[in-house]
């Protein structure tokens, strides 16, 4: 995988500029013109009417009209359209320009939201696999979803005739329909990428056909689906499904329901899902994460090199402990010059561009990346040196791996906050979520979920920042929960391990508090799901707290020493 990710980088970047190139430079590149104006034409030709006789079933998607065949009332919603190009080894086409509409300009009056699955949902149905006897995972994927479902009213989009393939321009003759600008206008009258309401008419007409044979979706969690009789479950992403099954027939009749419609492509080893390659292992029961190449692509996007011989264990500077001090406070932010737009946006691509690997696999990173995420409203030189050593970091180290064992599907959460330790008297909430047994101290696993939280209110002591912690880390757990029984996994009450003796006497009534106006409302929001049993509170030393590791920027030793507790030795995969 590595070598065709690499290959896959080769064709995107410009080696004169090392930067990746875009849908018009690959256009008109010397090298790569020639191909990319065959995949441009053929992504042109599945939209419209076909193309030089190489595309067997067109979508009619859109038409090509004069700016004057627009309604005069209609004009004021026509869009803009734009080009995206990109390398997929794992698709059967590989090499793929896409073409969207411009959705931010769409005044569309009806509803646009699209019940799809989140990473967490996906993450909880790999451990159900390996928790469940005789389960294995699959996944399908359906070509050219959105690009077949009849919109209920046409949208109208602009094109710069010199931005389409001369393919296109010529079979269509496209020169005689434009207009005095050079703009040709297209009439869309099915659903496409980039239109807000495609995503919902597609899933909407889905639904319609699964229920003919069975398969509904839940009305509590999005994107989740099962069957009325059948042992089998899937997520739902736009059009990628993963799918849970317990006897190989029971996926065959969900590929031939799907396949009297549309076009499926099913991978029976379920290698990739949500951007997250899965290695199963059904004999010891266990699910490795990883993201291949992903950090690679990312410093090469940056322009990020690590310098000879550095070998960076820390992700973000730690503040030194005060010895014999009974609070540890954060450091007094330096007055640095602030940075221009460029480097600020170039942070902010920083933070969003690695924040989707944390959330995925790479869990690490997300104390980091809140800190430097704090700061982006108005960074420094000194946000940029921390932002440096971030990518510094991540090009230190091996791929991060999580890996699944087999569990009883037992919602456990360790919760933990550090008081006044980020700056402007602000605490950390961190939490470490995941499935194990329903023992009195559930052993670890990998984590459904990571929490690394600045808790926006100042708090007035340690004891009020770890109920404050207890309660986003509950907030949480009650949502996981649902998704659990929704996949039919009955849950106890969920254990939150605490290292705070008196948060946790103050929850369980073995303290009562005399003045608790400033915590009021999450005080007794936690001792009342307590006493509805849906949690477990209980005190442990705070050595055993995983939690403790999303509240504080440590040593680098620590980094180095806790890294195996939460990743997996890539040698796994």
């Amino acid at each position: 995988m590595e070598r065709e990710t690499q290959q896959a980088l080769a064709v995107l970047l410009d080696e004169e500029t090392g930067k990746l190139m875009k849908y018009k430079q690959l256009m008109t590149h010397p090298e790569y013109k020639k191909d990319w104006q065959i995949f441009a034409a053929d992504e042109f030709g599945r939209l419209a009417q076909g193309v030089g006789g190489r595309i067997k079933n067109p979508t009619d998607t859109f038409t090509f009209i004069r700016e004057e065949d627009i309604p005069k009332d209609r004009k004021k919603d026509v869009t803009y359209g734009s080009f995206t190009c990109s390398v997929c080894p794992e698709k059967a086409d590989p090499n793929r320009t896409r073409f969207t509409a411009g959705g931010d300009k769409i005044n569309y009056p009806g509803k646009v939201a699209t019940p799809t699955a989140e990473m967490l949902v996906a993450k909880i149905l790999f451990n159900s696999v390996i928790s469940t006897p005789g389960a294995k995972f699959m996944t399908m994927d359906i070509s050219n979803f959105y690009l077949m479902t009849p919109l209920l009213r046409p949208e109208y989009i602009r094109v710069k005739l010199i931005d389409l393939p001369e393919e296109i321009v010529q079979e269509y003759k496209l020169r005689e329909k434009a207009n005095k600008k050079g703009c040709i206008f297209l009439k869309v009258v099915k659903g496409m990428y980039g239109l807000p309401q495609a995503g919902l008419l597609a899933n909407q007409l889905l639904e319609k056909r699964l229920n003919k044979h069975g398969y509904y979706q839940s009305k509590i969690i999005p994107g989740l689906w099962k069957h009325k009789t059948r042992p089998i479950q899937f997520t739902l992403v736009v059009d990628d499904f993963g799918v849970k099954y317990v006897g190989k027939e029971h996926a065959d009749h969900l590929k031939r329901v799907l396949e009297e419609h549309y076009k499926v492509t099913a991978d029976w080893v379920g290698e990739r899902y949500v951007g997250i390659h899965l290695k199963w292992d059904y004999e010891k029961r266990q699910c490795h994460l990883f993201m291949p190449g992903y950090v690679k692509k990312s410093l090469i996007q940056f322009g990020h090199k690590l310098e000879e011989n550095l070998k960076q264990n820390q992700p973000f500077p730690h503040t030194p402990i005060k010895y014999g001090a009974k609070k540890q406070y954060a450091k007094e932010p330096k007055q640095s010059p602030p940075l221009d737009a460029c480097n600020k946006k170039f942070i902010q691509k920083v933070c969003g561009k690695l924040l989707f690997l944390a959330r995925a696999v790479y869990s690490t990173l997300l104390t980091p990346i809140s800190a430097i995420a704090a700061q982006c409203a108005e960074p420094t030189e000194e946000t940029m040196k921390q932002t440096k050593q971030l990518l510094d970091y991540i090009a230190s180290q091996e791929e991060a791996v999580i890996t699944y064992n087999k569990s009883s599907m037992i919602l456990a959460v360790h919760s933990d906050a550090s008081y006044l330790s980020e700056p402007k008297a602000r605490s950390r909430a961190g939490g470490h979520f995941f499935l194990s047994h329903d023992t009195d101290n559930p052993p670890n696993n990998g984590a459904i979920v990571n929490i690394a939280h600045i808790i926006k209110h100042v708090m007035s002591s340690a004891t009020e920042a770890e109920l404050a912690a207890l309660y986003i880390m509950a907030r949480e757990a009650v949502y996981i929960r649902i998704i659990l029984e929704e996949m039919g996994h009955k849950q106890p009450p969920t254990p939150i391990q605490t290292d705070n003796a008196m948060a946790e006497g103050v929850i369980n009534s073995k303290i009562t508090p005399k003045r608790t106006k400033a915590m009021d409302m999450r005080f007794h929001w936690l001792r009342d799901r307590e006493c509805q049993e849906q949690f477990r509170f209980y005190w442990r030393p705070g050595k055993t707290n995983y939690a403790d590791y999303w509240t504080k920027h440590h040593l680098p030793s620590h980094h180095v020493n806790m890294r195996k507790e939460f990743l997996t030795p890539a040698v796994v995969i």
